[in-house]
């Protein structure tokens, strides 16, 4: 969807907001030039967010501004991921308490995600295991250090991966 900076008021309109209040105009179906003079508009052009500085930190959009082309662009700022407050039991819910959730949140994904890694590891190595082959010592031994990943020390922010035979 794309938006629209209003040369007179500065408010950001969307295509559809600005076809809707002139409900008696007909609009190409590409806009140029002399549809954004007719609505006295610009078009806002999409800028990348810039990266958060910190661990727990988030961009967010704070309207637009002029790039050094003069043209109107996103403006995103920086702010806090969290801010204390009450929840419904009028008990505070500090910024520390919403930090270590949101951390286990994460170390619980990341665990998920290595140990869907070191599964597929497994399985690549399944057929050795079959009646009819016999797995060697070494392949024993991966196998068995792939099954013991998820009880190295830093797990699972660190891990060291076994190399296969």
């Amino acid at each position: 969807m794309s938006e629209y900076r209003n040369r007179s008021s500065g408010d950001i309109k969307t295509d559809s907001q600005l076809r809707a209040e002139n409900k008696n105009t007909s609009f190409p179906k590409a806009w140029n030039s002399s549809v954004h003079d007719a609505l006295n508009v610009d078009p806002v052009l999409e800028a990348p967010a810039p990266s958060p500085s910190g661990a727990y930190k988030v961009v967010v959009r704070n309207g637009v501004e002029q790039d050094s082309k003069k043209n109107w662009v996103y403006a995103w700022k920086e702010q806090e991921m969290f801010t204390e407050y009450k929840d419904g039991d009028d008990k505070t819910v500090t910024v520390a308490d919403q930090k270590t959730a949101y951390d286990a949140a994460n170390t619980a994904d990341l665990a998920s995600s290595e140990r869907s890694k070191r599964d597929e590891l497994l399985k690549a190595t399944d057929h050795y295991g079959l009646s009819d082959v016999t797995m060697s010592s070494d392949m024993t031994a991966y196998r068995k250090n792939l099954r013991d990943v998820p009880q190295q020390t830093d797990f699972p922010s660190s891990i060291t991966w076994p190399t296969k035979p």
